[in-house]
């Protein structure tokens, strides 16, 4: 099958009228004029169920060995704590994902080890957003550093935190790293 290739396999639900996958790739392409800023939510979403993700996870510790984790809830991971972290961009690397992940979700820089502490392969129950290789850097802040959170309550997804331990209700897909915690 090449790029123009009409959509009409036997018996299926497509006519003979269908738009072929090269004219639907050219009207997607149109929706995204800079991929290095990201996708649109449901072409985002169409994309996680074809292909794994890439990520950044921060384990951002202070001196006293505090980890700075946020609340999360939603349809993908549920609710508990997780550490904060970011899908890689289009030709993004990945020390500017994890600085990028501290100034929109910490409003702050952090110090980071250029090298990951580790990397996992993630692969959720659910289709969409269930697949990921996710590397973990080790990443540092002072103990003054003080959430902003900007009116959120604790159980306000975003709303930032110091753990002194690993919390109970950490997310399930960030199991992986309770001992890291």
């Amino acid at each position: 099958m090449n790029s123009t290739t009409k959509i009409t396999p036997k018996n299926s639900i497509f006519d003979i009228n269908s738009p072929t996958i090269h004219d639907a790739l050219v009207f997607l392409d149109g929706l995204v004029p800079d991929a290095n800023k990201g996708l649109p939510q449901e072409l985002f979403f169409f994309i996680t169920r074809m292909t794994p993700m890439v990520n950044v996870d921060l384990l951002i510790k202070d001196e006293n060995k505090r980890t700075l984790l946020a609340w999360r809830q939603d349809q993908f991971a549920g609710g508990g704590w997780h550490l904060p972290g970011g899908i890689v961009r289009y030709k993004e690397r990945f020390e500017e994902r994890v600085s990028k992940v501290a100034e929109t979700e910490l409003e702050t820089q952090v110090e980071f080890d250029e090298v990951p502490l580790s990397t996992h392969q993630v692969i959720c129950g659910h289709k969409t957003r269930g697949h990921f290789v996710s590397i973990l850097y080790n990443c540092r802040l002072p103990s003054s550093f003080v959430p902003a959170n900007k009116g959120l309550n604790p159980s306000d997804p975003g709303f930032i935190q110091w753990h002194d331990r690993c919390p109970d209700n950490l997310v399930r897909v960030h199991e992986m790293y309770r001992d890291h915690i």
